[in-house]
């Protein structure tokens, strides 16, 4: 059997709609943050998220260093943001966009985010080009009013705010 070629691979990941999220690490005053989509729960006993960092990133050091990670997922009036944190923008110049504060880690967390997961990494498996970290949940803001983003077939698609 043959090798997949990576641009079939990448072409049929496009067709695969996912949440929008600035993934944070660090403090406020030394911020650290990138734009992620491979982001995804594992369990909810405990309540563990999964993310997906580019072995090639900038910010890679800081997060396999600094033990925690917020991932802040993004509403359909960020796209802009999106951007921003997937730029080659200084740390400084990311987080110059937005409202910031903390929750329980002391990770960066976007207070308009449509939620909030606040973590602690638990476990980092590398794989291929990527370094899978693990993040147990210590933290949860979510704000109701307000709808999502997805990334779907290279583009941005909002999501209207629902009640449930």
């Amino acid at each position: 059997m043959s090798a997949l070629e990576t641009s079939a691979f990448r072409d049929a990941m496009s067709r695969l709609g996912a949440a929008v999220n600035i993934v944070t690490t660090g403090t406020q005053t030394n911020p650290i943050g990138f734009t992620a989509s491979a982001v995804c729960s594992v369990t909810d006993t405990p309540p563990t998220l999964l993310v997906c960092l580019n072995r090639g990133s900038r910010t890679r050091d800081a997060f396999m260093e600094g033990g925690t990670l917020c991932v802040n997922v993004l509403s359909s009036a960020q796209q802009a943001l999106s951007n921003h944190f997937a730029s080659p923008n200084t740390m400084a110049e990311r987080f110059a966009l937005g409202h910031w504060t903390t929750l329980a880690t002391g990770a960066p967390v976007l207070e308009e985010a449509v939620a909030t997961f606040d973590c602690r990494i638990s476990q980092i498996v590398e794989v291929g080009t990527h370094s899978v970290l693990f993040a147990i949940v210590e933290g949860l803001r979510v704000n109701q009013n307000i709808g999502g983003l997805v990334y779907f077939n290279r583009a941005y698609h909002p999501l209207p705010h629902t009640t449930a």
